[in-house]
């Protein structure tokens, strides 16, 4: 499994705004495009996905841009990175809920490729954005990048 950038420049995007958003102010992509490094026009791609699933508000206009819909301790990775690569499982058999494989009920290696899907998913839904920001060393004060 290799996380697409689509995926990582999403949390970096999160992290930004769980950073640098101030109670009630929005926070603009040119801002969150200069600090983390990243084209804002690939950011533009990113918020509408980011934006439909509900994990951010917008504001359009002056003072426009984006935070948050809820606390950063509220995101986990996995649920950011099953929004953005549509999938974390290490074998497309395992990508649905129903295993329509024709060799599954035979497969001697179905219960390693399901015991690491399920410590992927296990991991990575236990790391929220908080819980990232509170471990880094850069997180201290402004000029936070990831």
């Amino acid at each position: 499994m290799k996380i697409s950038t689509k995926g990582r420049y999403s949390l970096r995007m999160l992290i930004d705004l769980a950073l640098n958003c101030k109670e009630g102010e929005y926070v603009s992509l040119k801002d969150i495009a200069e600090r983390q490094n990243i084209s804002k026009k690939y950011l533009e791609q990113i918020v509408p996905l980011l934006s439909k699933a509900g994990l951010l508000k917008a504001n359009r206009g002056y003072q426009g841009g984006y935070m948050l819909s809820k606390p950063a301790d509220k995101y986990t990775v996995g649920e950011i990175l099953r929004l953005t690569e549509g999938s974390l499982a290490p074998v497309a058999c395992l990508e649905t809920d129903i295993n329509d494989c024709p060799r599954a009920n035979e497969c001697i290696t179905l219960p390693v490729w399901k015991g690491l899907y399920d410590v992927i998913n296990e991991y990575l839904d236990s790391i929220t954005l908080k819980d990232i920001i509170d471990k880094s060393p850069f997180a201290q004060g402004d000029g936070y990048y990831i």
